[in-house]
C-alpha cells in the first residue's frame, strides 16, 4: 500500500536549500554546521549536496543532548517552525530496529506539541507509533478495492465499489484517512439514513448496515496490515439500529404444490422450479450445476459454484460460503432430473450441430444448449404466476397464488423442514449457510412457533413415563 500522494521514491541527497528548510534554520547556519563537521555533505560535480542521514544524525545528537543547538530552538524535541509547532522523536525502524527522527508539525502552541510528542513518546515505546501521512479516505479506499479483488468474489467486489463510490467518497473521501474519527463515522450514518438515498430520501437501515460492514473491513485492515492508523474508528461508531429481517410470508406446502403441478408444469424449464423447491438451492448455484455434478444412482447431487449477474453480464464462482456441499435427492425429484435430461438430449438430437452445449454440460441450459442468464428464471417465475392467475381463456382459479420470488422457494423449503422437526444443523448444512447461527437468525420465526409446543412436548412425554 502507498502511504504517500505521489508514487516518488523517497530522495537520498538535498540541496544546502532543501536541507536548511528541513532542519528550520537560516542557510548560514547550516553552512557553519558544515564547516564544523556537525553535518556531513558530499561534492558532486561541484555542488554541495546533504545526505539524509547526515540529518537523521545530526537530530539524534541535538536529542541526545538535550536539544541544545539547532538555534537554541529546539527544547526537549519541541520547537517553533514558522508560524506553528513541531516535535521530533526518534522511532526504530521496523525493518532494522535502528532508531530514526521523525518529524511531526502544524500544532497551533507548544503546549499542543508538547501533548502529542508525549503520546507518540509511548507509543513509539510500544511498537505502536503511525507516521502521519496525507494518504485520504478515497485514495485508501480505491487502493484496497483494488488488492481485494483477487480476494473477494466479483459480485462482493461490484456491490463494495458501489456502496463506497455511491455513499462513502462523496461525504468523507476527501478527508484525511488519520483525521477520520468515530463521530465522524457516527454523522455519515445519520446523514445516510437522513438522507442518503435517492430523492433526498433516507437510506434503509439494511444498507447503512451494508455501508458499516465495507467500512469496519477496509478499516481494520489501515490498522492491521498497512498500518496506517493506531485504531479502527468504525469499531467505535454509533450506527442505526438495525431491525432483524425475517422472511415475509412464505407458501404453504399446498401453495408449492399448485404452482408445480398446475402453473409450471407445462414450461420446458419446469424441471428447474422442482429442483430448486426440492433442495433449497440458491438460484446461481442451480444455474451452474452440471450433469458430473449430479448422481442419480446415489441421489445426490454436489454443490460446488455459483453464477451471478455483473454489469449486465453472467460471471461464474464459488458459492456464496466458498465451499462445497451434497445435497440429497428424493426418489420424485430424482425422476424429474432424469426425464429433464432425457428431454435435453432430445433436444440436442434434434439440433444436431446448431446445439450450443455439449453432453456433460449445464442441467439447465436455453433451447440451443447454452447457459441461463440468472434473471430469466427469476421474471420467468412471476409471469408463470400471474398467468396462472390470470389466464388468457377460462375464468380464474379458484384461489390464486400469492406474489412470490424465486428465492421465495429456498425460504419454502427451509420453513418446512423446520416445521417438521428436522434439526436446525442438518437444515444449515443443506442449504449451504456457513454456520447454524445463521438460519437460526434467518428463520426464528419458525424457531419460536416450535418452541410454543416445547413445553406441551414435556409434559406429555412425562405423562406417558408415568
Amino acid at each position: 500500500m502507498n502511504r504517500g500522494q505521489h508514487d516518488h521514491p523517497p530522495r537520498l541527497l538535498l540541496t544546502v536549500p532543501e536541507a536548511a528548510r528541513v532542519l528550520a534554520i537560516s542557510r548560514s547556519k547550516l553552512y557553519e554546521l558544515l564547516v564544523s563537521g556537525a553535518v556531513r555533505s558530499l561534492r558532486i560535480g561541484g555542488s554541495r549536496r546533504i545526505p539524509v542521514s547526515a540529518l537523521d544524525d545530526y537530530v539524534s545528537g541535538l536529542l541526545d543532548q538535550g536539544g541544545g543547538g539547532l538555534m537554541g530552538k529546539l527544547r526537549d524535541g519541541v520547537m517553533k517552525r514558522g508560524k506553528t509547532w513541531s516535535y521530533v522523536i526518534r522511532v526504530p525502524a521496523p525493518e532494522t530496529g535502528v532508531s530514526k527522527p521523525k518529524w511531526v508539525g502544524g500544532f497551533a502552541t507548544e503546549d499542543e506539541a508538547k501533548a502529542a510528542r508525549d503520546e507518540a513518546r509511548v507509543k513509539a515505546r510500544r511498537g505502536e507509533y503511525i507516521e502521519r501521512n496525507q494518504v485520504t479516505v478515497t485514495d485508501y479506499l480505491t487502493e484496497w478495492l483494488d488488492t481485494h479483488s483477487v480476494q473477494i468474489k466479483p459480485k462482493t467486489l461490484q456491490m463494495y465499489r458501489f456502496l463506497v463510490d455511491r455513499y462513502v467518497v462523496p461525504r468523507i473521501g476527501e478527508m484525511r484517512l488519520q483525521a477520520v474519527r468515530p463521530a465522524t463515522i457516527t454523522k455519515l450514518y445519520r446523514d445516510l439514513s437522513a438522507s442518503g438515498g435517492r430523492d433526498g430520501k433516507g437510506l434503509s437501515p439494511r444498507t447503512v448496515e451494508y455501508v458499516h460492514a465495507v467500512l469496519r473491513k477496509a478499516f481494520r485492515d489501515a490498522v492491521e496490515i498497512e498500518q496506517l492508523l493506531p485504531s479502527n474508528p468504525v469499531e467505535r461508531a454509533k450506527r442505526p439500529r438495525k431491525k432483524r429481517s425475517e422472511p415475509g410470508e412464505v407458501w404453504t406446502p399446498a401453495q408449492l404444490k399448485v404452482f408445480l403441478e398446475e402453473a409450471a408444469r407445462s414450461h420446458r424449464l419446469w424441471a428447474f422450479f422442482h429442483v430448486a423447491a426440492y433442495t433449497g438451492a440458491r438460484r446461481g448455484e442451480l444455474l451452474c450445476l452440471r450433469w458430473p455434478d449430479v448422481d442419480l444412482d446415489s441421489a445426490e447431487v454436489r454443490i460446488a459454484r455459483s453464477v451471478s449477474v455483473i454489469d449486465g453480464r453472467r460471471v461464474e464462482g464459488s458459492t456464496k460460503s466458498g465451499r462445497s456441499r451434497v445435497v440429497g435427492l428424493d426418489a420424485e425429484t430424482v425422476g424429474v432430473l432424469r426425464r429433464h435430461r432425457a428431454e435435453q438430449d432430445r433436444e440436442r438430437q434434434v439440433l444436431g450441430e446448431a446445439w450450443k452445449g455439449d453432453p456433460d454440460g449445464y442441467v439447465f441450459t436455453t433451447a440451443w444448449g447454452e447457459p441461463i442468464h440468472p434473471d430469466t428464471v427469476s421474471s420467468l417465475m412471476r409471469q408463470l404466476i400471474r398467468r396462472y392467475n390470470e389466464p388468457a381463456q377460462g375464468p380464474g382459479p379458484a384461489e390464486r397464488l400469492p406474489p412470490a420470488r424465486l428465492h421465495d422457494l429456498r425460504h419454502v423449503h427451509a420453513t418446512t423442514l423446520l416445521l417438521a422437526g428436522v434439526p436446525v444443523h442438518l437444515v444449515a448444512a443443506r442449504l449451504g449457510h456457513a454456520d447454524p447461527s445463521v438460519t437460526l437468525r434467518v428463520y426464528a420465526h419458525v424457531v419460536r412457533e416450535q418452541m410454543a409446543a416445547v413445553a406441551d412436548a414435556f409434559a406429555q412425554a412425562v405423562r406417558e413415563g408415568c
